[in-house]
């Protein structure tokens, strides 16, 4: 599946892209976390989450680079889920852009490459999760028709 604007292609992610997908993971922490949260933990979790995707290959697990003029500008980490109610549906677990490519729409192209990844499975839902102070994020999402559906709390307890 491949998806493009004017001058964004949307290409599947190979092995050759897992150091690519590990800087734009970087970016996922480019804002104001929760004291209880440190950006390493953000970063790696989520890069591991998709060079994981990318070496096993599913049809129900991937990574995707988007490009401009040749050079990676952002990825977007989409996968099948079931939620708590035993509904299937897809999940976008990333979106990120590099900060050169921030708020060049690059991001909506993000956005609407995994609804056309979802509706290519028959999927009638799309969920994501975002941190609560992701502004930026959060008005991309809003955007695009996501609205709230659960809100998490969280509360650190103990000395972290």
């Amino acid at each position: 599946m491949r998806s493009s604007d004017a001058s964004v292609t949307v290409r599947l992610a190979s092995r050759g892209d897992e150091a690519t997908v590990s800087q734009l993971a970087a970016r996922l922490a480019d804002f104001g976390l929760p004291r209880w949260r440190v950006p390493e933990e953000i970063s790696s979790a989520d890069a591991r989450a998709m060079s994981n995707a990318i070496t096993a290959a599913g049809a129900d697990d991937q990574v995707f680079i988007a490009e401009r003029h040749g050079q990676a500008v952002g990825c977007p980490h989409v996968l099948a889920a079931t939620d708590f109610f035993g509904r299937r549906h897809a999940h976008i677990s990333v979106i990120a852009v590099t900060a050169v490519a921030e708020g060049t729409g690059v991001g909506n192209v993000l956005v609407a490459h995994a609804e056309k990844w979802a509706q290519g499975r028959g999927f009638t839902l799309v969920t994501l999760n975002v941190f609560a102070e992701n502004a930026r994020a959060r008005r991309l999402y809003e955007r695009h028709g996501f609205v709230p559906e659960i809100v998490k709390y969280a509360k650190p307890i103990g000395d972290r």
